[in-house]
């Protein structure tokens, strides 16, 4: 600057001049970069499906978590039944067969009886599984809507 300008500063020196030129490129770059950035689509709609996928999948473990909680107490429950409704039938078998005799039907009834108490796993794997599958279809129609 000169004093012709009506500046009154002194004139700075080629080192700072040089300095400021090299900081103004820097930021000039930088905001280059950002608009770039902003200006490419496909990278931005590429980040947005990214996280939509990783939103999803966190979703659907929290509802598989949930689904998993509900079956097992579901099959607890249902074990805890099918012990006591087969211990019932057990008593009543006996006590049909001291009433009236033994007869081929009864023997069977009390022979599956305890066949079920000592292996009640086949039924609760079955109520398990078709638990497991009222949840899936309960998923599946929530995203439907």
């Amino acid at each position: 600057m000169s004093d012709k300008n009506g500046s009154a500063r002194a004139k700075p020196d080629v080192a700072a001049l040089r300095e400021e030129i090299k900081r103004t490129r820097a930021e000039l770059g930088e905001t280059v970069q950002a608009l770039a950035a902003k200006a490419d689509v496909k990278a931005r709609a590429r980040e947005q499906v990214e996280l939509t996928k990783q939103k999803a999948r966190a979703q659907v473990h929290d509802a598989t978590g949930k689904v998993r909680e509900v079956a097992a107490a579901a099959v607890g429950v249902a074990s805890e039944k099918v012990r006591n409704a087969t211990a019932q039938a057990g008593d009543r078998a006996a006590l049909a067969r001291v009433a009236g005799g033994e007869s081929g039907a009864l023997v069977n009834a009390h022979d599956g009886g305890m066949r079920m108490r000592r292996n009640p796993i086949p039924f609760a794997a079955m109520l398990a599984a078709g638990v497991a599958l009222v949840g899936i279809v309960l998923i599946v129609r929530g995203r439907r809507k």
